[in-house]
């Protein structure tokens, strides 16, 4: 029943927008809820269904519709959109599925575009594989069929509002305080270090821990195919994002070239994520050539790399 009241109210709600004027969000939120707290419609929801309703229309305009929630659950580390209604949750690390689903998979393809939109990459049939980003920093895959024969697929990487430190890591007994002390040795006497590990087996937030051992006063440069590094301790910091082939084909800025490019920026130390292919021959070049302190996670199908 709240399914069809919330399609109902939402198609009422766009129909009265007039779409040559930009409405902003509290006289959204207040439309909506000259719709929804009218005792009179469907009196036989509750004042918390009713709440419920005003966010679930608003999000659909605004945010993420029925992601939003998940999104902004920080107990949930990890959104899994097998298809536009099998959704799954990480929460405490256990996976659990989602009660919510989309009413379509067009739905979640809008959704879709709207955030690949949002960091200026492109997803479609011709290219159906893209990896973007949510404004609070967390990773999103997509997949598109034909390659995802079940419909659009996308996975949500959540990461922590503050990066656990190496104090923290040391308390909850995922290393000792002679491991950690050894570590912030080696990072600030620039010696070279490369971590191993599998999907999920927290070695970003080991890296983004890692970083606070790096001098304050030195400059570094981070290279990325999809911004997830979260180095709150060093002021001289230039982060760097490559970019996907237009329609055309053209435009793309990869792994090398940023590199390449970083090293005319006057760096101390350049951190590289996920070198797979050829880039790994210009970082070793850059650490061969006075760039050392580098400190690279090797994953089972990727690199990390931190110079």
């Amino acid at each position: 029943m709240t399914e069809n009241v919330f399609i109902t109210l939402r198609d009422e709600v766009r129909s009265g927008l007039d779409v040559t004027f930009a409405v902003d969000d509290r006289e959204l939120i207040s439309r909506i809820e000259s719709k929804v707290l009218d005792e009179a419609r469907y009196p036989e929801l509750t004042a918390g269904e009713r709440r419920r309703l005003v966010r679930q229309v608003f999000d659909s305009f605004r945010g993420l519709d029925i992601l939003q929630p998940l999104v902004d659950d920080r107990s949930v580390t990890e959104i899994m959109i097998n298809s536009h209604e099998d959704i799954f949750i990480e929460r405490h690390g256990q996976v659990l599925r989602s009660e919510s689903v989309f009413e379509s998979p067009e739905r979640l393809e809008d959704i879709i575009q709207t955030i690949v939109a949002g960091v200026n990459r492109v997803v479609n049939e011709s290219s159906p594989i893209v990896d973007a980003r949510l404004p609070d920093g967390s990773r999103v895959n997509v997949v598109l069929p034909p390659v995802a024969l079940k419909g659009p697929t996308m996975t949500i990487r959540k990461f922590p509002e503050n990066p656990m430190t190496m104090e923290d890591l040391v308390r909850i007994g995922a290393l000792d305080a002679t491991a950690s002390s050894l570590l912030q040795t080696l990072v600030r006497s620039k010696f070279n270090v490369f971590i191993g590990g599998g999907t999920g087996s927290g070695k970003t937030t080991f890296l983004n821990a890692l970083s606070q051992y790096i001098p304050p006063d030195e400059r570094v440069i981070t290279i990325e195919d999809s911004a997830e590094l979260q180095i709150r301790t060093v002021p001289n910091l230039v982060s760097l994002e490559t970019r996907n082939a237009n329609t055309e084909g053209k435009g793309e800025i990869g792994i090398r070239d940023l590199i390449r490019s970083s090293l005319r920026m006057r760096p101390n130390r350049i951190i590289v994520g996920e070198v797979r292919g050829a880039e790994a021959l210009d970082m070793l070049q850059a650490m061969n050539t006075g760039h050392d302190g580098s400190l690279s996670l090797i994953l089972w199908y990727r690199i990390y790399c931190f110079n």
